[in-house]
């Protein structure tokens, strides 16, 4: 089996690993959809893309985790300093490369949490760059372990994205990732439940999970779940199919009018 006591750290590299939805609109010329509750497909992206924006938080703590953890000590990149105290820590990035990719920027400041039975911290991101995208707010992490998943993960998040065109995104909500570890990486399966508000160019998008969405770490896609998706109050159903490893999911609009999507 798996291991089940897996650092903080690598649980958040898992986390950051999660492929999020990421869709686009097939042509649906011939469905009756209400202009008003249309999602265009930079809404659609833009709403779903949020996650790995904001995902790169993840990624930032994941990196002083696994290093304050190895096997030879507290050994930091030189584009990181951390300051250490009885309470947390504060991080400064200058210039330091992510997963491999991405560039990071800024502060990062995390307060554990002394009186919760679970393990549980705030991270504080102060004019934080990913690349050319700036992050600012709170995540609030609590992780939890047994019960019928090997790992939970709760995230709650108020967190307000700027990017390089100066569009602003904000995201409110929270989102809880379960794990369940089998054999192998392909028996290996998540899921993702919660609610979480994005506004964005004047517009509010409300989501909801109604079944948890529900992905394996031998599939590039979420195979199963159902997400309603709110515009400015009007509700889309987003089906994300029967558990089959494809890139496909439905949308159905407030008068039954479906529309497909390519993930």
């Amino acid at each position: 089996m798996i291991g089940k006591s897996l650092k903080i750290g690598q649980v958040l590299s898992l986390m950051v690993g999660i492929v999020v939805l990421q869709a686009c609109s097939t042509d649906a010329d011939e469905l009756i959809i209400p202009e008003e509750a249309r999602l265009t497909q930079v809404e659609f992206q833009a709403v779903m893309n949020t996650d790995q924006w904001t995902g790169a938080a993840d990624a930032a703590l994941a990196e002083i985790y696994q290093n304050g953890n190895s096997a030879s000590g507290k050994s930091f990149p030189a584009c990181y300093e951390v300051t250490y105290s009885d309470t947390g820590f504060v991080a400064v990035f200058n210039n330091c490369v992510l997963n491999g990719t991405d560039n990071a920027n800024g502060t990062l400041t995390v307060t554990y949490d002394l009186q919760a039975e679970t393990a549980s911290f705030t991270a504080v991101f102060e004019a934080f760059f990913v690349n050319d995208v700036e992050l600012n707010g709170t995540r609030t992490y609590t992780l939890t372990t047994g019960g019928a998943a090997d790992i939970t993960i709760d995230v709650t998040s108020d967190m307000t994205v700027t990017l390089p065109d100066e569009r602003v995104i904000s995201e409110t909500g929270n989102k809880t990732v379960a794990f369940y570890f089998g054999n192998t990486l392909a028996e290996s399966t998540f899921t993702i439940t919660g609610s979480w508000n994005i506004s964005m160019d004047n517009n509010l998008y409300s989501a909801v999970v109604q079944e948890p969405l529900t992905g394996n770490f031998g599939c590039g896609y979420l195979v199963s779940g159902v997400l309603e998706l709110s515009k400015n109050g009007l509700a889309i159903t987003v089906d994300l199919g029967d558990g089959t490893c494809d890139d496909q999911a439905m949308l159905t609009y407030p008068n039954g009018a479906q529309e497909p999507i390519t993930l």
